[in-house]
């Protein structure tokens, strides 16, 4: 079930899917995803489809976690990267492999202490985490060359927007139930650039920290 047959199938399956960026596939490739998910549900680990973490919570499916770390990668290495959910720690542990940096923030203690355990016994030491509520950013740290936002917003919060370095990405999904797109907006001289990419399906981003 965790295989390497297993995850070569996977990688397949995402480049026939429209994933061309080599190191992210790489890196999706080598992160044991098993270990992100219940023992009962390590057997569909390298499907690519979300999974239930928990807390109304899923560990998203492996396709949106490298379409969103290729769009935040485009235009070049980055620095700083903000993460909004930290979840499982799965897209928190590929970031943590291609970028300089990650803060990540998580509103459900409980998991991001597990995310934390989880990045410990990968060696990961490149991430900060804090628990607090995603719709404020870590504005004590910024600005940040990328933010990704892992749940959707009803709205783009501003906070984020204010916390993004000039010529920084914000990947994010933005609407409510059913309707929900995702979309990158990048700081440049003049303001804020958007793009509307794709269709989305992701848990709300809620306000407020909970133990």
């Amino acid at each position: 079930m965790t295989s390497q047959r297993t995850r070569e199938r996977l990688i397949q399956r995402l480049y026939e899917e429209g994933l061309s960026n080599a190191r992210v596939l790489e890196v999706i490739r080598r992160t044991p995803r098993h270990l992100f998910v219940d023992e009962a549900l390590a057997h569909r680990a390298y499907e690519d489809t979300a999974l239930p973490i928990g807390h109304n919570q899923t560990i998203s499916q492996p396709y949106m976690v490298g379409r969103m770390t290729e769009l935040l990668l485009a235009a070049g290495p980055l620095d700083k990267v903000l993460e909004i959910g930290t979840g499982s720690g799965y897209q928190t542990a590929v970031l943590a492999q291609l970028v300089e940096r990650v803060f990540s923030v998580e509103r459900i203690q409980v998991l991001q202490d597990r995310a934390k355990e989880r990045l410990a016994e990968l060696k990961l030491r490149n991430v900060v985490f804090r628990w607090g509520d995603g719709w404020e950013g870590w504005n004590a740290l910024g600005p940040y060359n990328g933010i990704i936002v892992t749940a959707a917003a009803a709205q783009v919060p501003q906070a984020l927007l204010d916390q993004l370095a000039p010529g920084g990405r914000l990947v994010i999904p933005v609407g409510s139930g059913d309707v929900q797109q995702l979309l990158l907006i990048m700081r440049e001289e003049g303001g804020f650039s958007r793009h509307v990419l794709d269709a989305v399906r992701f848990v709300p981003l809620l306000n407020g920290p909970l133990a």
